[in-house]
């Protein structure tokens, strides 16, 4: 066959199967040609540029913000919502829109998925969710310390029992505070067999889904009592840290803080996080971006859910994520 005659082939191949949507068993009998050469012949029609694919976003749709975040971080997969403004609540309805439908499609049968239960961005996403009828999850486990201002408290309960009613699993809660009032008492609370029983589930959870703190709390944490005074901040600051998940302080480059406040924080440790099948982080606004892109960077995230002004402002940055 001259040049000619397969150029001429690889065109038609591609002008039914591109243009005229015949699928390649019709082509295959249609062309009299096997099968398996249609494919090398599609195939060769990309690499010949006879056929040049194009995708065009439609509004609303980020993906080169995506991509960008997925190389620039290394993590698994990057979601960015539009948000009409830059304004706090803006950002957590769409972000918390965004993580509602990712997890609408991505949850799955028998998932152990641990939850955070003073997050505003976690309460706008399991809000948002519809009931997902097709999953039988297990468990929805609690990873940070529930209890605190009684007027507040059932903010952090809501989260849990109502995305366990969404996935028809059993609810498991922390009963005690997120924050201890000192390390003695953190001992005795974390000698609850109840708080036994939901700690040893932290090892099962296979979706993590969590909240990134900046080093200024969220009023629904600093409201719940379960939050570090300013100059306990200041002193978190003064060690390097940047942000938090659970209270669980890390620098700018996602490596743990550990100062004595530490000894009082009941939730999980970042290193369980670190270690979960798969962490996805719902958070988005600009003070939080130092913590955002520290979490990243420190391997703490595998799918990020932010808006599209938080994530040009992370791609605005030029750290890499470390290997």
């Amino acid at each position: 066959m001259s040049r000619a005659d397969e150029l001429r082939l690889i065109t038609r191949v591609a002008q039914m199967y591109y243009l005229d949507a015949v699928k390649q068993s019709d082509i295959s009998e249609r062309l009299h040609i096997p099968q398996a050469r249609v494919s090398r012949l599609l195939k060769k029609a990309l690499d010949e540029n006879i056929v040049r694919i194009s995708i065009t976003p439609p509004p609303g749709v980020f993906a080169e913000l995506e991509a960008g975040l997925r190389e620039r971080f290394g993590i698994e997969e990057a979601i960015v919502a539009e948000a009409l403004s830059e304004r706090d609540e803006t950002v957590l309805a769409a972000i918390g829109d965004a993580a509602a439908h990712f997890l609408e499609s991505t949850i799955a049968d028998d998932e152990v998925i641990g939850v955070s239960s003073w997050s505003l961005s976690l309460m706008r996403t399991v809000d948002a969710i519809t009931p997902i009828k097709r999953v039988q999850a297990k468990k929805v486990v609690q990873i940070f310390g529930g209890m605190g201002n009684p007027t507040m408290q059932s903010h952090a309960q809501h989260i849990v029992t109502r995305l366990a009613q969404l996935t028809n699993a059993k609810p498991q809660f922390l009963p005690a505070p997120g924050v201890a009032g000192s390390p003695e008492s953190k001992n005795v609370l974390m000698a609850d067999p109840f708080v036994e029983e939901t700690v040893r589930c932290f090892r099962e959870i296979t979706l993590m889904l969590v909240g990134i703190g900046s080093m200024t709390p969220s009023y629904m944490l600093v409201n719940s009592g379960n939050a570090f005074t300013r100059e306990e901040l200041d002193e978190l600051a003064a060690h390097g840290a940047v942000g938090d998940m659970g209270l669980r302080f890390f620098d700018a480059e996602g490596r743990p803080v550990v100062t004595p406040l530490n000894d009082r924080v009941i939730s999980i440790p970042l290193e369980e996080i670190k270690a979960a099948k798969r962490v996805v982080a719902v958070a988005g606004g600009s003070r939080k971006v130092p913590a955002i892109r520290a979490a990243m960077l420190g391997g703490l995230v595998d799918v990020l859910i932010t808006d599209h002004f938080t994530a040009e402002q992370l791609l605005g940055s030029e750290p890499t994520r470390k290997t």
